[in-house]
């Protein structure tokens, strides 16, 4: 997959109800979408950009010689937003997998965002994410760790066949944590983005369950360890902890 050909898209926007103004605060000097940007660009798979409907991220990326976005504020997912920036960035159509990386995982491994390319060497996969093996039961159990389901499809890979913040599958074996990082190629996110929410969608809270209930394939490569996403102060101040022995 060469870099013309791969677009990492970074959605932010400041409506967070646990902690205001999230993409802005700082963590090690920088605001946290800067740590974003500066993971995705250290992974080295294409443009980057942050896409945005407040000029005020804007202009935190673009100070520190990012690329920004500017997108409507009415959005219902961060799904729809990059899919808004890939029409103002690319209006032409050159590139073919769109990366949509979350602007709240500062302390990701620019090697997890290089890893969620392999399944897309598959023609028959339409759109690619990431899992780590869940290790204590608190994971297991917990309705805030998202697990995916799936049959394996080789070293290190899985061919989702569910989502769910149920405890799953049953039995022995491992289960998997999913982070939420989705690598779209370009004609299976304007597809994605054109469908209703789907029944399990609504049910779980999972917009990744609308792809495969239209028959969309989605695998996953399994790395080492879950990034640390920062949705509350607590997650804050572990983030600011890891990031200044950097």
């Amino acid at each position: 997959m060469t870099e013309t050909r791969t677009l990492v898209l970074i959605p932010a926007r400041m409506a967070a109800t646990r902690l205001p103004g999230k993409p802005l605060l700082d963590i090690a000097g920088l605001p946290m979408i800067v740590h974003v940007l500066r993971r995705a660009e250290a992974a080295r798979i294409g443009r980057v950009a942050v896409a945005t409907d407040t000029p005020e991220i804007a202009a935190a990326v673009t100070a520190h010689g990012g690329v920004a976005v500017m997108t409507h504020p009415d959005h219902p997912s961060g799904s729809d937003r990059i899919h808004e920036a890939l029409g103002k960035l690319d209006p032409h159509g050159e590139a073919e997998i769109v990366i949509n990386l979350q602007g709240d995982f500062p302390t990701i491994l620019p090697d997890s965002i290089r890893g969620v390319l392999a399944p897309l060497a598959d023609p028959a996969v339409d759109i690619a994410t990431l899992a780590a093996q869940i290790h204590t039961e608190e994971e297991s159990t917990a309705p805030s760790v998202v697990k995916v389901v799936g049959s394996p499809v080789g070293a290190g890979r899985l061919r989702a066949l569910y989502f769910t913040r149920a405890t799953a599958p049953w039995g022995d074996g491992p289960r998997y944590h999913h982070i939420g990082l989705y690598a779209y190629r370009r004609a299976a996110l304007e597809r994605f983005v054109s469908l209703p929410p789907s029944a399990l969608e609504r049910q779980e809270k999972l917009e990744q369950l609308r792809a495969l209930e239209a028959g969309m394939r989605i695998d996953v490569t399994i790395v080492d360890a879950v990034p640390r996403g920062v949705d509350t102060p607590a997650d804050l101040e572990t983030a600011r902890r890891i990031l200044a022995k950097a």
